[in-house]
């Protein structure tokens, strides 16, 4: 585990999901956030924000984008200050500011890049720009001493979250696994009713939550959800 290591949540703006996509009779509007992790090799930013898009993906969406520079600034850094990304998954609205990292590496694992160069799958330009530097991961890569690259599949198939053992506990960068704080809660439950021999039916849930349990989360954290996810006191461990 790191002592010196911090956490910031970067305001990227957010963006508008039609009713369509919500399953509901209005369409609910979603923040759309990164993370600065400060570690002992340098810093780390896991996701860049909203890109720019075709006209109808802008109508869509309408989305609203704050600038990844001032949000860097307002953490008293700057763009030559990363040393490294992380993207959880290479839609646009993840990876709007790689282009103004250029040459920085980009580490992203490798089914999720093979899929975004195929096309159809998010916009293009913000892909293969001039400079850009991919490290592919195939599975579980431990990125710096304490920081583990976990595959997250479900949203995209080469989604990955980020997991940080720090002193006081460890903190997961869940990106778009799950939406909000409160599906990962639901699911966390099935698993433990599930491991507990509760009788069936019960809710399936994703196979890799066993692998997160491994590293006893005090916190997980949402690209789309400014909500935290915590364990309660009574939570039953593995």
């Amino acid at each position: 585990m790191r002592k010196n290591m911090a956490v910031r949540r970067l305001d990227l703006g957010y963006f508008i999901r039609p009713a369509s996509e919500v399953g509901g009779p209005q369409p609910r509007v979603e923040p759309v956030l990164a993370y600065l992790v400060q570690h002992d090799n340098g810093l780390l930013l896991f996701d860049t924000g909203i890109g720019d898009a075709d006209p109808e993906t802008e109508a869509h969406y309408r989305p609203r984008r704050r600038a990844l520079q001032d949000a860097l600034s307002a953490s008293g850094v700057a763009l030559d200050d990363v040393s490294v990304i992380v993207n959880c998954h290479l839609h646009f609205d993840h990876i709007g500011g790689n282009p103004l990292l250029s040459g920085k590496p980009i580490l992203v694992q490798d089914v999720e890049l093979a899929t975004a160069r195929r096309g159809n799958y998010t916009v293009d330009e913000l892909i293969d720009f001039p400079g850009a530097t991919y490290e592919e991961v195939a599975g579980e890569a431990e990125v710096w001493p304490g920081i583990w690259i976990i595959p997250t599949p479900g949203h995209t198939q080469g989604h990955q979250s980020l997991v940080l053992q720090q002193s006081d506990g460890t903190v997961v960068l869940a990106g778009q696994a799950y939406d909000f704080a409160s599906h990962f809660a639901s699911e966390q439950l099935a698993r433990h009713a599930t491991l507990h021999g509760v009788e069936q039916p019960l809710p399936p849930y994703q196979h890799w939550l066993d692998r997160l349990a491994d590293f006893d989360p005090r916190r997980v954290l949402f690209a789309h959800d400014c909500s935290v996810w915590e364990p309660p006191q009574t939570a039953v461990r593995r």
